[in-house]
């Protein structure tokens, strides 16, 4: 299956090696979507787009205790910044998040980027959802510390992060970025040959849960990890710390 692949020059950014997508992604299949969309190739992560809702619907990553390692060494942050490789009206702009009372949640973490590269790359909009601030800086930035941390505990771990519309939320911006209900996190750990699911509803109050794999593709259309057997799909993996989140 072929993927399209861009690149970009970003000016006032480092340059970065050619990326090649399917590092993403166990057994070099990305995540599978019912909704068309270009899936666009970055250092550390890949990502698919929705022309239409202009935000993501899915954000691959292979996370490795190398990576963490990095990562938790590095400073800084990078500013935000719309990805000039989607068409104008194709993609969000920062005027969409302006007074729009929702913060901008990273799929990937900045926090698992391993260089002041990959790092600014992950503040790309295309990387981005309108999110509940309280989520975003509260229970969300739990569960991608617990990730890292298994990450780093067990060598490596593959993970798939997206938005979730079980109810109309509305739009934001001049450009009506579509505001997720839900948010959700997929890991697969390779050494347990397991996976783990987290859906969190996106409000001030998050309630978050572990669902099936079978649930997530129902709910969303997307399968985070298509080039798992289903025996595996259907293996629960232990999160540290997922079932007490509060």
């Amino acid at each position: 299956m072929r993927f399209l692949i861009f690149t970009v020059a970003l000016i006032a950014f480092p340059a970065v090696a050619a990326p090649i997508c399917t590092d993403a992604s166990p057994g070099g299949k990305l995540p599978t979507s019912l909704q068309s969309g270009p899936t666009l190739c970055n250092e550390a992560y890949a990502v698919q787009e929705s022309p239409s809702a202009r935000e993501p619907l899915w954000s691959a990553e292979h996370l490795t205790e190398e990576h963490v390692e990095s990562a938790r060494a590095l400073t800084g942050r990078a500013p935000f910044h719309s990805d000039l490789r989607l068409e104008n009206g194709a993609r969000s702009e920062l005027d969409d998040y302006k007074r729009s009372g929702w913060s901008r949640g990273h799929m990937t973490p900045s926090g698992d980027a391993s260089d002041r590269a990959s790092r600014a790359q992950t503040f790309l909009l295309s990387n981005v959802v309108p999110q509940n601030g309280a989520l975003n800086s509260g229970v969300w930035d739990k569960i991608e510390r617990a990730v890292r941390t298994l990450a780093t505990d067990d060598g490596e771990v593959y993970v798939v992060t997206g938005p979730a519309f079980h109810e109309n939320l509305g739009t934001i911006g001049p450009d009506h970025i579509r505001i997720p209900s839900s948010v959700w996190k997929a890991v697969y750990d390779p050494s347990e040959k397991s996976v783990a699911i987290i859906v969190c509803k996106n409000q001030t109050t998050p309630s978050c849960g572990q669902v099936p794999y079978t649930a997530l593709v129902s709910a969303t259309g997307v399968d985070p990890f298509p080039a798992l057997s289903a025996d595996i799909k259907a293996r629960d993996l232990s999160v540290a710390g997922w079932n007490d989140l509060k």
